[in-house]
């Protein structure tokens, strides 16, 4: 891990903030260009988390059949930071269970109501359930989930703890909960149960990013441990965890290391194996600098989405989707991958105030290139489409660029420009616009900067971010909060 200083996000993914030179990630020249309405950007904590892993909730899960015994079968504490991808089914992120005996115990997980729950199954009666009564289903922010487990407290309500975001849960759906100095099973059971992050057993797979997670065996934590509120702007950010006590069972999964995304740095060697996960789910989307991917609240029906919310298909319909981040000052670029032979496919730019679940309302405001070898510039101040330029298909990459600055678009094809629109409404000063896509057959796989398909060449953007098939232009940069926070 490397320490530097970086943008964190805030409530409702609000960026807000940092730039320092000896970071190596902004120069003052940037810092001076894009100076706006009299604020400086501020800089905050500086423990910089560099990755996260994406799992695609199909069977993508990390497990560990333990040998020792834990140290604790009544006490524990899981953190974790997360971003969501998918909604509307039960999704685990750790959880134990053996098979033999039916014990399972959820220690975060979420409902098909997207509340967050925590589950203790004996094999007879006496259940733990403990359901929040808010829900979550922003898939554009990441949240710090803590649950600290602690049967021999003497107050029922304090042995099972939540805190989202450094504070602590207090209202719930149901609190049904343990009984005191009851044991967790199969917590610490040594023999024949399975610990599982990103699902239980082989079911309820987790879809979306994780980063920084953590299980102390042994520890009643609360959420100072693994974050804390910075002193400037009182956002909650992620600090170094590596002074805890992990316990016999514990771990420490930063998804630092590519080739071993299970690999623990909590100093008990207590690594995890990898199921269906490759070098490519590790991501630079992280909770200290988080990337645009696509809005699954702001689709088509027949639109369907994964790897992180950066895939997207469709069968034979018209339908569109839109991205998450949006922007009305500045210099973006990103790219897309052609992932299927296609009738229709566009892709661009379109008024961020639209509908991205109407497919004709996002239309009327957009500008986007097409497979069929066309430029659709509706909602100009008169400009008409374009004809005659070159189609595009499977496996061929589209570069987009967006400059607020002299209002104009280009696209690219393969790393080769095929045209630029400039329109006075495009300048800053008018209107925000978000990235969109709309297809009738076939697919994308975006990349704001951390791909989900493997990268040739390697580029980055003007603030040294990214990871780009293709050269970024000069003084265009990827869709993060970093950016966003200083140019956005």
């Amino acid at each position: 891990m490397s320490k530097q200083n970086g943008g964190i996000i805030g409530p409702n993914n609000i960026p807000t903030g940092a730039f320092g030179s000896a970071s190596g990630v902004w120069k003052l020249s940037d810092a001076i260009n894009y100076k706006r309405q009299g604020t400086w950007p501020v800089v905050l904590n500086n423990f910089q988390v560099d990755n996260s892993c994406r799992f695609n909730g199909t069977d993508e899960y990390l497990t560990k059949t333990y040998s020792t015994t834990a140290s604790s079968k009544k006490i524990l504490t899981v953190s974790a930071w997360l971003k969501r991808s998918k909604l509307g089914v039960v999704q685990e992120v750790f959880s134990a269970s053996r098979a033999s005996d039916g014990y399972q115990t959820d220690m975060i997980r979420f409902g098909s109501s997207d509340k967050l729950e925590f589950f203790s199954f004996p094999s007879t009666g006496g259940t733990t359930s403990v359901i929040t009564n808010r829900v979550f289903r922003d898939t554009s922010a990441w949240y710090n989930i803590v649950v600290m487990v602690n049967t021999t407290d003497g107050t029922a309500a304090d042995r099972v703890r939540m805190y989202v975001n450094g504070v602590r849960e207090t209202s719930f759906a149901t609190g049904n909960y343990p009984a005191q100095n009851s044991d967790l099973q199969p917590i610490g059971i040594a023999s024949g149960t399975v610990h599982t992050v990103g699902a239980v057993g082989t079911s309820a797979y987790y879809s979306g990013y994780l980063a920084e997670v953590v299980y102390a065996d042994g520890q009643a934590l609360d959420s100072s441990s693994f974050g804390e509120f910075d002193s400037q702007t009182g956002i909650w950010v992620p600090k170094i965890v590596t002074g805890l006590t992990f316990g016999n069972n514990g771990f420490y999964l930063p998804f630092t290391n590519a080739s071993a995304l299970g690999e623990d740095f909590s100093g008990e060697d207590n690594d995890y194996t990898v199921n269906n996960l490759t070098s490519l789910d590790q991501s630079i989307d992280a909770c200290t600098n988080n990337f645009a991917n696509l809005n699954a609240l702001s689709k088509g029906s027949n639109m369907a989405l994964s790897n992180g919310n950066l895939s997207a298909s469709n069968g034979n319909t018209d339908n569109s989707v839109l991205g998450n981040m949006a922007f009305a000052n500045g210099k973006w670029y990103w790219e897309a991958k052609c992932t299927g032979a296609t009738t229709y496919a566009t892709i661009g730019i379109t008024l961020a105030s639209v509908d991205g679940s109407v497919h004709s309302a996002v239309d009327a405001g957009r500008i986007v290139y097409s497979s069929t070898g066309h430029i659709y510039r509706e909602g100009l101040s008169g400009q008409g489409n374009v004809s005659g330029v070159a189609t595009f298909t499977t496996n061929d990459i589209i570069g987009i660029t967006f400059n607020a600055q002299n209002g104009s678009v280009a696209f690219y094809k393969n790393g080769v420009l095929i045209n630029t629109t400039t329109d006075s409404q495009l300048l800053y000063t008018n209107n925000q616009y978000i990235n969109s896509a709309g297809l009738n057959q076939g697919g994308f796989d975006f990349n704001f900067g951390s791909p989900v398909y493997a990268i040739s060449s390697g580029n980055v953007d003007s603030s040294g971010l990214g990871n780009f098939e293709y050269a970024v232009p000069e003084g265009f940069y990827s869709l993060c909060t970093k950016n966003l926070n200083l140019i956005g």
